[in-house]
């Protein structure tokens, strides 16, 4: 046999996969205590859970969680369905619920169900053949077709983000005609007595500028334009819908009240508006809608209603796991998200 290291090399039988008893062992602990720091670490104590991590780790074990899933009925896996994450809204409320759902064990599936109403249903159909424990779902209208299979799914489903009579289990929203209201009475407070809305195409977006123009119309406003486009809505949409509106504002020197359904509309709109010399809030009294970051760093900060979103993230995880873990009074089903409206420089 040559000695040169040039001959067969031995074969390499292929490693065992580690096992949950070989992480007790190094652990010092059952495998009971090695599932429930798996599966349930809230049921362990801080210390035996740190010691079960650093065996996990060490060994590089990576937890058969289908199988877990099969014996005990769970997949440990909860859905949450949200039109988009561009905007800081939906972003805060899948983030504070993903966080509370891990920390008890569960891990999130985050899925964009955009604004069309058959690519929601063909994304449930398809997220709902996983097996999840639990549904987080943004918005309370639904097709027929969509609240069948939200309905027989027979798990824990929150709707957030809406106000509804007749929710499928539970609800964590507001009222988007309420805010509409609100924006209006604000504005007709400081006097004003013409308006124009700038709005995504998604209906809570427009329940909220139409409301707000029906209130301002009642209270014997002129509507000056309500300009619509295509949701998510964008910054550069903004400026562009602006520019469509101003020929009507031209030869008017009377500030003119401006609802936007998004900061991010509000802020492309003050863009515009400032490029050919419009002046806020002297002439264009701003408010948007979100109280994103960028609402306050804006040159002029503009106003903005601030709704609690990372509240409601926290509020949704704890009406899922009270029925998943049956610890604690059933969720009566609702709760009312609050919101308030922040004036800055604009108004």
């Amino acid at each position: 046999m040559p000695s040169d290291g040039s001959g067969p090399k031995p074969i390499e039988r292929p490693r065992m996969p580690v096992k949950i008893t070989d992480v007790a062992t190094l652990a010092g602990v059952a495998p009971m205590t090695v599932s429930r720091v798996i599966n349930t670490p809230d049921r362990v104590s801080p210390a035996t859970a740190a010691k079960v991590r650093v065996a996990i780790d060490r060994l590089g074990y990576v937890p058969n969680l289908i199988a877990g899933g099969l014996s005990s009925r769970r997949s440990r896996m909860v859905a949450a369905v949200v039109p988009t994450i561009a905007h800081p809204m939906f972003a805060d409320v899948v983030q504070t619920f993903s966080d509370a759902m891990r920390v008890a064990g569960y891990e999130v599936m985050l899925s964009l169900s955009g604004y069309g109403a058959i690519d929601k249903e063909a994304l449930l159909r398809t997220l709902l053949g996983r097996r999840p424990d639990a549904l987080l779902i943004a918005g309370a209208a639904h097709t027929p077709g969509a609240f069948q299979m939200i309905s027989e799914a027979h798990i824990p489903v929150v709707e957030i983000w809406d106000v509804s009579n007749h929710p499928i289990d539970m609800l964590v929203g507001f009222d988007h005609e309420e805010v509409g209201r609100d924006v209006a009475r604000f504005f007709l407070a400081k006097g004003h007595k013409r308006f124009a809305t700038i709005s995504a195409d998604d209906p809570r977006a427009l329940q909220r500028t139409r409301t707000f123009a029906e209130t301002m119309r009642r209270a014997g406003c002129i509507g000056m334009g309500e300009a619509t486009v295509k949701a998510p809505s964008t910054i550069t949409a903004g400026r562009r819908a602006m520019a469509d509106l101003l020929p009507a504002l031209a030869g008017d020197t009377a500030p003119l009240a401006l609802f936007c359904s998004s900061d991010l509309l509000a802020f492309g709109a003050l863009v515009e508006a400032g490029l050919l010399g419009l002046r806020s809030p002297e002439h264009l009294s701003v408010c948007g809608f979100g109280n994103f970051e960028l609402s306050a760093a804006s040159e002029p900060a503009f106003t903005t209603v601030s709704v609690e979103g990372a509240e409601a993230g926290q509020i949704a995880a704890g009406f899922v796991l009270q029925r998943l873990t049956g610890n604690g009074p059933r969720p009566e089903g609702r709760w009312h998200v609050p919101f308030r409206i922040v004036e800055r420089r604009t108004t």
